[in-house]
């Protein structure tokens, strides 16, 4: 049992630096949307596109979800609600799994 004891494990821990990784990339998205870049230089274009493209799948996702609220609010808060479903799976379901890889020892 101890094969799946650290496959549980090291499932966890690249579950949890994955959700780690992607809080961060919507923290930068949100950061590089409030500064203005220059549209003729091509490498803060193509970073800005990166971190778009990187998080605008989950953010359209959770707008559709909640459309009723997007015309009530001028401020999008969609990135707030990410974190905080982020958060919640990295102490839900990450320590669910390290706490099963735990009892399977």
């Amino acid at each position: 049992m101890f094969i799946a004891s650290n496959f549980l494990a090291a499932l966890a821990r690249v579950l949890d630096m994955a959700l780690s990784l992607y809080m961060w990339i919507i923290i930068i998205a949100v950061i590089l949307s409030w500064i203005p870049l220059d549209p003729y230089n091509p490498t803060a274009q193509a970073i800005k596109g990166f971190f778009t493209k990187a998080t605008e799948p989950v953010f359209s996702f959770v707008r559709r979800k909640l459309r009723l609220y997007t015309y009530t609010y001028p401020i999008d808060f969609t990135p707030v609600l990410v974190i905080f479903a982020i958060y919640f799976l990295r102490f839900f379901l990450v320590q669910s799994l390290y706490d099963l890889a735990r009892a399977l020892q």
